[in-house]
């Protein structure tokens, strides 16, 4: 049994590349999760969510329910951090973005700089706007070396390839890496299909499983879905969305010729 999920964020309307990778998890698990990533409350939208419903039915994809939402699993999420926390892992950071750019950091693609490690030994202090953040170091010397699968073949993990990444804020119970970790385990995802774009984050993202003794999925990270300038897809991208397409008359056929499937 392989199962799969689809995992958009309702803070925009879907678009070709969303269609690419839901069609691709669908195709690939023998059953098929959405689950719906709203934990930013701040940028999502009911009107978005409900595109989402719309565009994967339009699609012919059906996914069983109840959906997870994100909004709904703080205690989960407030587990996993505890659990990080009895073991020393965590630290309260108060740097903005700017600082850390001011700061240094190294540059990592679409995750941005690095994080320099300003707060990192400054005790977890809880006044004041702050961040937590994973002491990837120290987490890296618990586990020991690990591994993930990726198309059947296996890879040595870079725990320090991202820094000390955040894992909650202020204004939400947890970042990505945590959430999508504790809810891929919550939803028992055997192999998680997404963007190669997303690759990097494998590392933090496996070193996390084992500091919380979570089931290791196998993972597929496909090609991505380009526009005519050699750019992904954004969610600004009006005239490449699901709902534009169907307006212009495009069909789900078309579509998964354009994407060989």
């Amino acid at each position: 049994m392989i199962v799969t999920r689809f995992a958009p964020s309702p803070t925009g309307y879907l678009h070709l590349g969303h269609a690419y990778a839901a069609l691709f998890a669908a195709r690939a698990g023998t059953r098929f999760l959405l689950r719906i990533e709203d934990i930013d409350r701040g940028r999502c939208r009911a009107e978005f969510e409900a595109a989402i419903f719309e565009d994967l039915a339009w699609l012919g994809l059906a996914w069983e329910t109840p959906v997870l939402r994100q909004s709904g699993r703080g205690d989960a999420y407030a587990r996993a951090l505890a659990k990080l926390d009895a073991q020393g892992l965590l630290y309260a950071c108060t740097c903005t973005r700017k600082d850390i750019q001011a700061a240094g950091g190294a540059p990592h693609g679409d995750e941005g700089p690095v994080y320099p490690g300003t707060c990192r030994g400054l005790g977890r202090v809880r006044a004041g706007s702050f961040a937590l953040r994973l002491d990837a170091a120290k987490a890296a010397a618990r586990v020991g070396a690990l591994t993930f699968e990726d198309h059947g073949a296996v890879f040595a993990v870079d725990p320090l390839l991202l820094g000390d990444v955040v894992l909650a804020r202020k204004e939400m119970p947890a970042a990505y890496h945590l959430a999508v970790v504790v809810d891929d385990a919550d939803q028992g995802v055997t192999l998680v299909t997404r963007g190669a774009d997303l690759l990097p984050s494998t590392h933090v993202q496996r070193l996390l499983q084992a500091l919380l003794d979570l089931p290791q999925p196998a993972y597929a990270h496909h090609k991505l879905i380009l526009d005519a300038e050699g750019r992904k897809f954004s969610k600004r991208d009006a005239s490449a969305t699901l709902r534009d397409l169907r307006a212009r008359g495009v069909t789900p056929l078309e579509l998964r010729q354009r994407f060989d499937m």
